[in-house]
């Protein structure tokens, strides 16, 4: 990808593609990164606020753990909507690629949660 809008796929297929990268080089560099260790919000107070914020922190945990390409799908799929042939032409790769990458991804993040 030349980094310009060729006018061969959607604006928005190629927005996402710009985003996924950036968002892939910028796990990459965190994981260079040392952690902050506490990174509780002083602000929640209330219990159902901290349980959401625990489960949010898990789920980040695990998340974490997949590689950059079943977590870029299971994100584009689970949290923004898009059907596997717009996840495939984001990805730059097949349909086939696609549903193997959720079906693994969905598969470790249960064998995860049942592991605990």
């Amino acid at each position: 990808m030349t980094g310009e809008f060729d006018g061969r796929a959607n604006v928005s297929t190629w927005l996402y593609r710009i985003v996924t990268n950036q968002s892939i080089d910028a796990m990459r560099g965190r994981k260079r990164r040392p952690q902050p260790t506490d990174t509780a919000d002083e602000s929640m107070s209330d219990l159902a606020s901290a349980e959401q914020k625990l489960a949010l922190t898990e789920l980040e945990d695990w998340m974490s753990e997949l590689p950059a390409d079943q977590r870029a799908a299971l994100v584009l799929k689970a949290v923004e909507g898009l059907t596997s042939p717009e996840i495939a032409e984001v990805l730059q790769c097949s349909e086939g690629a696609v549903e193997q990458r959720l079906v693994r991804a969905r598969a470790a993040l249960r064998k995860r949660s049942e592991g605990q």
